[in-house]
């Protein structure tokens, strides 16, 4: 069989073809049919297909993506709840205001017992915070070195929060009432701090946005 002989093919006698051009035919027919389907019927579902597939990988990168962030959720709050625990037991070391009084009496009793004199001793009006009040004093004191060191001891032992501030220790001045050379005169600023009652907080709050309602 020659390409010669596809020139003279009369399609109305297809069925007197020799077998091996029936075979040529259809085997070209085929092909057609075959690229035609693949052109029409198979490539847009193949592009459809990976459409998909990018789909799928995007909601499995959107999935992962939202698990790790619950992981880190649950670790969040599990901070938050070991937080709020610490920042309750500090709360405790806070005294109310009743309990303010006695604590400024611990704070004297601790530079007493040490054998120090009280020359000042006068609290100052308090600073607000949020949730806590600030109460400064001013304090000055008389004693031997060690006494104060000791004294200092004593108010960090306290079971409520007393910090020292603006610690200045000198030599006492000569007069007729401390012969002593050894005593030292140490002036600072002791802090204790208490926590704000429900109502304090209220009216707190009630005066900023008076305030700011006023502005």
């Amino acid at each position: 069989m020659q390409l010669s002989d596809f020139n003279n093919i009369d399609l109305k006698n297809a069925g007197n073809l020799p077998v091996p051009m029936k075979v040529a035919l259809l085997s070209i027919l085929a092909a057609v049919l075959l690229v035609l389907g693949y052109m029409f019927l198979l490539n847009p579902n193949l592009k459809e297909l990976r459409a998909e597939k990018e789909k799928e990988q995007g909601l499995r990168d959107e999935y992962l993506a939202k698990k790790i962030q619950a992981i880190k959720i649950k670790a969040y709050e599990q901070q938050v709840e070991e937080i709020q625990r610490t920042f309750g037991v500090l709360l405790k070391q806070l005294p109310d205001k009743s309990e303010m009084d006695g604590l400024l009496t611990d704070i004297n009793q601790a530079g007493l017992s040490q054998g120090l004199s009280f020359e000042g001793f006068v609290p100052q009006p308090e600073v607000f915070a949020e949730f806590y009040a600030e109460k400064p004093i001013n304090i000055k004191v008389l004693g031997k070195y060690h006494d104060l060191g000791a004294f200092v001891t004593e108010v960090a032992k306290l079971s409520r929060i007393v910090t020292l501030h603006n610690l200045q220790i000198q030599p006492m001045a000569k007069d007729d009432r401390q012969p002593h050379r050894d005593i030292l005169v140490m002036e600072a600023v002791a802090k204790t701090y208490r926590y704000l009652d429900a109502e304090e907080v209220a009216a707190r709050k009630a005066q900023e946005d008076k305030k700011a309602a006023k502005k």
